[in-house]
């Protein structure tokens, strides 16, 4: 251990945990992690998601769970609230869905450490972290504090998202937390009326930045209305369209990585 660093150590009743990250906002990062959960639930596995966004948490939207507020266990821990099969704890449970966190940096690290470390999940096999855009405080207290078993880093294929992606996979090899790979979102739109597919934000630009810095490829999230509807109603696509190829883009996506993680 470096000095002066705290010693790792793994979140309580949590058998595997992967952090999802994109460095840039506005990539559909938060819309990949809750479906990744919802896949790795729907192979089977006991699955909890944490929202470590503490200014713009979406997890209680994504997850149909606005207004609803944790219990407190016998010992005083934050109790998961529970849809679609799925464990979730977010900062938009504990302030409100409309009220926005005006904190200076010491409220917000004490708040984080709440949702690090007193929440009881009560036995998973794989915890999802949404991480907060950026590669800063939070990133970097999750990163040296929590036993991550693997990132994923989401990026859309244009270069300026790329920049900022490629930022965010040298901050996760300097922490020492491993790569599992990166997803490209929105990576080509179909057109519902006759087909035609449209790379609007460029085709393989993922992938070939993939290449360059030695990150595997875990695959494409297409751009498509329907992942953005099911997300804003609270009912995200591996559960409101489980035979779609999109939600099997995810499947896909969270097969290989359990297999990675060895789940």
């Amino acid at each position: 251990m470096q000095r002066g660093l705290p010693t790792k150590r793994p979140l309580p009743s949590v058998r595997k945990t992967i952090a999802v990250s994109s460095a840039k906002g506005g990539v559909g990062k938060s819309t990949i992690a809750v479906n990744l959960a919802l896949a790795f639930a729907r192979l089977g596995h006991r699955t909890g998601i944490l929202d470590t966004d503490i200014f713009g948490p979406s997890i209680p939207t994504l997850l149909s769970l606005n207004g609803q507020e944790p219990r407190l266990s016998g010992n005083s821990q934050l109790l998961p609230i529970v849809n679609y099969g799925v464990k979730s704890m977010s900062m938009g449970y504990l302030v409100g869905e409309d009220k926005p966190v005006v904190w200076r940096g010491l409220m917000v690290m004490k708040a984080l450490q709440q949702l690090l470390w007193e929440v009881e999940w009560g036995g998973l096999d794989i915890l999802v972290m949404d991480l907060p855009p950026g590669t800063g405080d939070t990133q970097l207290t999750i990163t040296q504090q929590v036993v991550l078993d693997g990132a994923i880093v989401v990026s859309t294929p244009q270069d300026i998202a790329l920049r900022d992606a490629v930022k965010g996979v040298e901050m996760m090899r300097k922490v020492d937390v491993p790569l599992l790979g990166m997803v490209q979102n929105m990576s080509v739109f179909i057109c519902p009326k006759c087909n035609h597919s449209t790379h609007i934000f460029g085709s393989e630009g993922v992938a070939h930045a993939c290449s360059k810095h030695d990150v595997p490829f875990l695959g494409d999230i297409p751009l498509h209305a329907s992942i953005c509807d099911d997300a804003d109603r609270g009912k995200p696509t591996v559960v409101a369209e489980p035979a779609s190829g999109r939600a099997q883009a995810f499947m896909a996506i969270a097969e290989r990585i359990a297999k990675d993680v060895k789940l």
